[in-house]
Parts: C-alpha cells; sequence; structure tokens
C-alpha cells in the first residue's frame, strides 16, 4: 500500500454546484416537473455526501466501497468522491514516552531504561490499512527496539576504546533511532528523534554496581596517575642530566625516582624534610 492523491476539488465550488441543483430541484417541484425536480435532489445529496474538511496537519484517507481511492493531504474544505468513507490521520509531530524498562545489558547486569520517541506519519496509506492501530505500533516496537539496542552495550565502561549506554549516549541514540526507523517503515512513520531519558542499575544490585564502578573509577585514575608520574620521573632526571646541573649515580637516580613518584603519587601533599644536623 502507498500513498496516493485522491480526487477533489475545491469545496466552495462544490457548494456552489450542490446549491444549483437544490435551486433547480425546488423550481423543477414547483413547476411541477417532478421527474427533474427528484434527480436534481438525488445530485445535490449525492454531491453533498462528498463534502469534506481536512485540517492544517491532517490527512483524510478516502475509501469508496472498500477500495482505496487516495488521500487529501492540503488543508480546507474540498468536495471529493461521494459515498465515500473519509479517515483522518494526524500528520503532526508526536511524542512517545516509553515506561522504564528492566532489561539485562551485555554484561547480564539488570538495569533500567526508558526513551522518548518523536515521530510523526508521512504515509498515511500505509499508517490506516498496512497495521492495525499505528500508534499502538509505535508503542510497542519502540519498547522492543531499546530492549534490543540495551543488550548490545554495558551499562558503563572506563575505557576509552569501549561504547557503553552511559558514556555514549548519543551513539547508543543514533542506533536506537536507525534500529527502531527500520521497523515503523512498514506503519508509513518516520522517527524524527530518539533519546535515552531514564538509565540507571536496578534497585536489587544498584548498592552493588556503585560500590564496583567507584572501585573501577578509582582504579582507572590510579593508572593515569602513575603513567603521569613515570613520565614526569623521566623528564626530570633527563632534564637534570642534559643541564648537567647533578651528576648522579644510578643509586641516586633511583632514590630520586621514588621520591618523586611518592610526592605525585601520594593522596596528601608532600611535606619536606629538613635535615637540622645531630644534636648532641
Amino acid at each position: 500500500m502507498k500513498e496516493k492523491k485522491a480526487w477533489s476539488i475545491n469545496g466552495f465550488l462544490g457548494v456552489v454546484i450542490i446549491a444549483i441543483f437544490v435551486a433547480l430541484a425546488v423550481l423543477s417541484l414547483f413547476y411541477e416537473y417532478i421527474i427533474a425536480g427528484i434527480v436534481s435532489a438525488l445530485l445535490a445529496a449525492l454531491l453533498a455526501s462528498g463534502i469534506t474538511i481536512v485540517q492544517p496537519n491532517q490527512a483524510k484517507v478516502v475509501i469508496f466501497f472498500g477500495k482505496y481511492m487516495g488521500s487529501i493531504t492540503d488543508s480546507g474544505l474540498f468536495l471529493t468522491v461521494p459515498l465515500t468513507i473519509r479517515q483522518s490521520v494526524s500528520l503532526r509531530v508526536r511524542n512517545f514516552n516509553s515506561s522504564k524498562l528492566k532489561v539485562n545489558d551485555v554484561e547480564g547486569n539488570p538495569i533500567e531504561i526508558a526513551a522518548v520517541v518523536v515521530f510523526k506519519v508521512i504515509d498515511s496509506a500505509k499508517a490506516v490499512f498496512d497495521v492495525d492501530n499505528y500508534e499502538e505500533f509505535v508503542e510497542i516496537q519502540s519498547e522492543t527496539a531499546i530492549r534490543h539496542v540495551a543488550t548490545n552495550y554495558p551499562y558503563d565502561n572506563f575505557s576509552d576504546s569501549d561504547l557503553s549506554l552511559r558514556g555514549n549516549a548519543d551513539i547508543v541514540s543514533e542506533e536506537l533511532k536507525n534500529n527502531l526507523q527500520e521497523r515503523l517503515n512498514v506503519s508509513g512513520v518516520k522517527v524524527l528523534e530518539a533519546r535515552l531519558t531514564h538509565l540507571a542499575y536496578s534497585t536489587e544490585i544498584a548498592s552493588a554496581m556503585l560500590q564496583r564502578q567507584q572501585a573501577t573509577a578509582i582504579l582507572s585514575a590510579r593508572r593515569k596517575i602513575v603513567e603521569g608520574a613515570v613520565s614526569m620521573a623521566k623528564m626530570a632526571v633527563e632534564q637534570l642530566e642534559k643541564d648537567e646541573v647533578l651528576d648522579l649515580d644510578e643509586e641516586r637516580k633511583v632514590n630520586m625516582v621514588n621520591n618523586l613518584m611518592v610526592a605525585i603519587i601520594s593522596d596528601r601533599g608532600a611535606q619536606p624534610v629538613l635535615n637540622a644536623g645531630t644534636l648532641y
């Protein structure tokens, strides 16, 4: 099924034509032309059944005895095929906010996730005929797509090379949008945006995962600090030797590097120790 344009003319012109047939019917009956009067009245009633009003950002799907005749997408007053059913379909932008879903991420951790989906109908024929209820279809497929995407990523990952739900929200949202669009093509719906609105560990493991998250963050930070400390100690030794400020043997290099590492890595600021000599 594919949307096509239905036959229609300006509705005000249609009203004028109907008024002319009504006037002919009245005149015919007045002058006792019974048959002409009845025919004119029937034609007026037949054309009147084709008068329809289309609101802005709305489409009218025209159905003639079970056959799809086309859609009227322009707003205004129109005269279309008489004796037809005209079903309204909104073309306005709408959004669907999913409920909080409990799913397992790629590592098997239970998480709570929710998303908002912004969409609009771009093919009224598909929306009416290819699915039973396109609004309900959008809701169900949105939740299915959210579950599918959530199972492909871990909740959190402190490695710069890996993607995660919390750390790469834009990438996850784009994948969610593309995945959902593939599912909704059959319904004539276009997904304008899909973004996560809620993301958290499930309550039964939230406390334990928070401790794990904190421990992982501390280890990651410590790793960065150690890498920086090693680099700084190396630069200090190389600079001293280059400027010939000190002539350090291997033992003194080891002691200086050790002191620098302790000073940089320590959680507290380094306290200088002064040698005041020996008291007698």
